[in-house]
C-alpha cells in the first residue's frame, strides 16, 4: 500500500503522481522497469517509473482508460495499490564507458527520465551524452520544468521537438528522427536508449543501424498489453517473448525480427 503525496500536471490528461509507502515497501526497482498500480474499485495497470528517491516511487500516467483515468484523478492521500518491480530495464551500468544516445517522443519520455536523472548524477568518464525528447504540441512536453536544468547541465546535449507547433514557438518543429540526424555519432561506441511510439522507435532504430550502432547496443522499451506482470496470462506475447518478463526493454537485435512480422 501507497499513498500519492504530490501530484504534478504535465498535460490536459497527464499527470506525475509521487507515491510513499503506507507500510511496506516493493522491492527497489531500476530505471526502464514498471509497476502494476491499482486504483481501487476500478483495477489496476502496468506504469512505468519515472523516478525513484529511497522510498518514494514516481510515476507519469495518462488517462487513457478507466484505471489510468481514476489514477490521474488521485489526489494528495489517495491510497494506491502497488506490486513490483517487474521486467527487465535499462543496462546503463554496460555504458558507463561509452557514448549515450537516448530518444524518446510522447509518453515514453517517462520511462527514460531516470535515465537522464542518472546522467545528471554521473561524474564518470569523458564522453557524449545526447537527450532528445519529442512530442505532438509544446503543451504535451513532459517535465517541461526540469528541461531548463537538464539542457545546463554540463557534459548533457537536450534537444526537444513538437509535430506542430503555434504561432509564437521558437523551438524545433519536425520529427525527433530529424534531431538524430544532427548528432554526431560514432556507432562503434554509442549505446542508444529508444522509447516511444512503436513506428517511431522503428525508424530511430534503422537510422542508428545506418550510422553504425550494433543492434545489440541499441534498447527499445516496448508497450504491449500487459496483465499479470508475471508471464502467466500471455497478454503481451511478442513471438517468443513474453513482455513483462523478458522486456519490457529489450535490444535491437532480438526485437526488428519480431517487429517485422504483420500483426504480430
Amino acid at each position: 500500500m501507497y499513498e500519492v503525496v504530490s501530484v504534478a500536471d504535465e498535460a490536459a490528461d497527464t499527470v506525475t503522481l509521487s507515491l510513499d509507502p503506507l507500510d511496506r515497501t516493493i522491492d527497489p526497482p531500476a530505471p526502464g522497469q514498471f509497476c502494476m498500480l491499482w486504483a481501487f474499485g476500478v483495477g489496476e495497470a502496468p506504469i512505468s517509473l519515472a523516478g525513484r528517491d529511497r522510498s518514494r516511487l514516481v510515476h507519469t500516467i495518462r488517462g487513457v482508460g478507466p484505471v489510468t483515468r481514476a489514477l490521474v484523478a488521485s489526489r494528495p492521500g489517495t491510497p494506491i495499490g502497488v506490486r513490483g518491480p517487474f521486467g527487465r530495464g535499462w543496462e546503463l551500468d554496460e555504458a558507463r564507458d561509452r557514448d549515450i544516445v537516448i530518444v524518446a517522443g510522447g509518453l515514453g519520455v517517462a520511462p527514460v527520465r531516470p535515465l537522464v536523472l542518472d546522467l545528471l548524477a554521473d561524474s564518470g568518464p569523458d564522453r557524449r551524452r545526447t537527450v532528445l525528447l519529442g512530442a505532438k504540441r509544446p503543451d504535451q512536453l513532459l517535465y517541461r520544468a526540469e528541461l531548463e536544468r537538464w539542457r545546463t547541465a554540463p557534459g548533457l546535449v537536450v534537444e526537444t521537438t513538437v509535430d506542430v507547433a503555434p504561432a509564437g514557438w521558437r523551438g524545433n518543429v519536425g520529427l525527433v528522427t530529424q534531431l538524430l540526424d544532427r548528432v554526431e555519432l560514432h556507432g562503434e561506441r554509442t549505446t542508444a536508449f529508444v522509447c516511444g511510439p512503436e513506428i517511431m522507435m522503428r525508424f530511430v532504430a534503422l537510422d542508428l543501424r545506418r550510422r553504425g550502432v550494433a543492434p545489440e547496443s541499441i534498447l527499445v522499451s516496448l508497450e504491449r498489453n500487459m496483465h499479470c506482470a508475471i508471464g502467466h496470462c500471455g497478454h503481451c506475447q511478442l513471438g517468443p517473448a513474453i513482455v513483462c518478463t523478458d522486456g519490457p526493454v529489450l535490444d535491437w537485435a532480438t526485437i526488428e525480427p519480431l517487429l517485422a512480422v504483420p500483426g504480430l
